[in-house]
């Protein structure tokens, strides 16, 4: 498991603090993307719920971000967007929330899982940069 994905879950379960799906994506990588973690959460703190209109999933905005700031190439951000829409069947969060619903699955371990397979995706292509 990587330390970025490490990291991310014991934001998820930090029970003392709330972390978006966003800032739970992208403060894993705040080294990686030369600003603090006060600063990444900060960066992050309106991304939740699909922008807070049930856009793109806020853990999808992180890794964006996170890729961003970290220097990935230009063509990390499309292949990121092809393969979370690929396994997911989109990057909105109303319609992967619905899709949870659907298969019972309750919504805190939806966007878990959520967070975790964008924050695998981004070190996999952070990763292919070096």
């Amino acid at each position: 498991m990587s330390e970025a994905l490490e990291k991310a879950k014991a934001l998820r379960a930090d029970i003392t603090a709330h972390y978006n799906c966003c800032q739970a994506t992208l403060m894993p990588f705040h080294a990686a993307c030369g600003i603090d973690e006060e600063t990444a959460r900060k960066a992050g703190a309106f991304f939740n719920s699909g922008m807070r209109c049930g856009s793109v999933c806020g853990a999808v905005t992180g890794a964006l971000m996170a890729l961003g700031m970290a220097g990935a190439g230009d063509k990390a951000g499309p292949e990121l967007l092809r393969r979370f829409r690929d396994k997911n069947g989109t990057i909105n969060c109303a319609e992967l929330l619905k899709a949870a619903v659907e298969r019972g699955e309750p919504r805190g371990e939806h966007c878990d899982r959520m967070v975790f397979e964008a924050v695998e995706l981004a070190q996999e292509l952070l990763d292919k940069k070096d």
